[in-house]
């Protein structure tokens, strides 16, 4: 029975060791089990926050008084803001156009007159896009008045000299999203999680897969050239992700009602550059890794997952930590859903739509250049 027990142990740890040493040579696994982990508390830890912070807000005043610079330096000691002043509301209109400001606060000429007079106004007008996201901001906007308003009550002391400063009236305007509905802000967020989910595993399973049956090295015996095999991969998937990207945009317009403000040709043109991009990040995991289930497991973190938590999706990046923020910049899916809800809910802004364009055609330099890089490597 002791035998038994002895001979039974010798057995389980050469399987342990066995296992192990199979665990070593495995990087697919040391992946997923170490390097998975590490990186979804990072995305997760440091990607989600509610929090608006740094709000943009574009100062536009026609006169300079005691009062207004008071309400623009409590404005600039709040961490929810940040101030720029701006020469006349209609440079700060195009400012919130271009989605380089969130607000536009507009004192008048008269407000300080008014102000005696308790009349006084102020016209804020907010980006919508993100309806949540607009009313946080609103409700910041509407605090610091308030609080202003209490400190001119503590320092004036007695209600005779309160009423000499009468209540201001914050007149708000919803720009780009007059229904305030959430649903304009996400059904464009994802499109381009669907283009990045699509294009990235579709290449990177077919192209493994070939790998594993081995028909890839038939093919690189054969004359043609490994930029002709690339080129080839590409279109295919490129139709058929582009009939899905179309499909999406058909109930993005009629079934969830959400507004095309944008040119539609301009809106094909920049999801196609995004598609491309998608697709040139699934070749390039496949030539790194020759497994489906790593390369569907390596697509799917490289991918998908920052592009939903890292690229605005949900949550605002000035919120987020700086090292958060600038990895977002480094992700192409931050410059496509920039783009594409502007298209969508703004309309065409030439000055986005040329820089984000040219970036993505960047990273399709790029990705695909290392593509064919380390493929070469790999048939040398």
């Amino acid at each position: 029975m002791n035998n038994q027990f002895n001979h039974s142990g010798v057995r389980l740890r050469a399987l342990i060791k066995k296992e192990f040493l199979q665990l070593a040579r495995d990087n697919s696994s040391l992946l997923l089990g170490i390097a998975l982990p590490i990186m979804l508390i990072f995305i997760f830890g440091y990607g989600l926050s509610l929090d608006v912070r740094n709000s943009r807000i574009a100062i536009v005043s026609e006169n300079t008084t005691a009062d207004i610079l008071n309400i623009v330096a409590r404005l600039k000691l709040s961490p929810y803001f940040k101030t720029f002043k701006t020469n006349s509301l209609q440079e700060a209109k195009q400012l919130l156009k271009e989605d380089h400001v969130d607000g536009v606060l507009y004192f008048q000429n008269d407000f300080s007159k008014k102000l005696n007079q308790q009349e006084a106004s102020i016209l804020f007008i907010i980006n919508g896009t993100d309806a949540n996201k607009a009313r946080i901001i609103q409700s910041y906007v509407s605090n610091a008045f308030n609080n202003w308003q209490e400190y001119n009550t503590d320092r004036l002391g007695n209600k005779e000299n309160i009423a000499l400063q009468g209540n201001v009236t914050v007149i708000q305007r919803l720009w780009f999203n007059e229904a305030n509905s959430s649903t304009w802000f996400l059904v464009p967020g994802v499109i381009v999680l669907i283009i990045t989910l699509v294009g990235s595993m579709l290449t990177a399973m077919i192209m493994a897969k070939e790998w594993e049956r081995g028909t890839l090295e038939s093919l690189f015996i054969t004359p043609v050239h490994p930029i002709e095999i690339i080129i080839a991969k590409i279109i295919p998937y490129f139709v058929i992700s582009i009939v899905g990207m179309f499909l999406c945009l058909i109930a993005a317009r009629w079934l969830f009602m959400v507004p095309i403000r944008g040119s539609l040709l301009i809106i094909i043109f920049s999801s196609s550059l995004y598609l491309i991009v998608a697709l040139a990040i699934g070749l390039l995991i496949s030539s790194i890794t020759k497994s489906q289930f790593a390369a569907s497991q390596i697509a799917l973190l490289v991918s998908f997952l920052p592009a939903m938590m890292l690229s605005g999706f949900i949550f605002d990046l000035r919120s987020t930590p700086a090292i958060i923020q600038f990895t977002g910049q480094l992700l192409p899916s931050t410059y496509f859903m920039e783009l594409i809800r502007t298209l969508f809910l703004a309309g065409n802004v030439w000055s986005m739509i040329i820089k984000n364009s040219l970036i993505l055609i960047g990273y399709i330099i790029l990705l695909l250049s290392i593509t064919l890089m380390v493929t070469r490597k790999r048939l040398d």
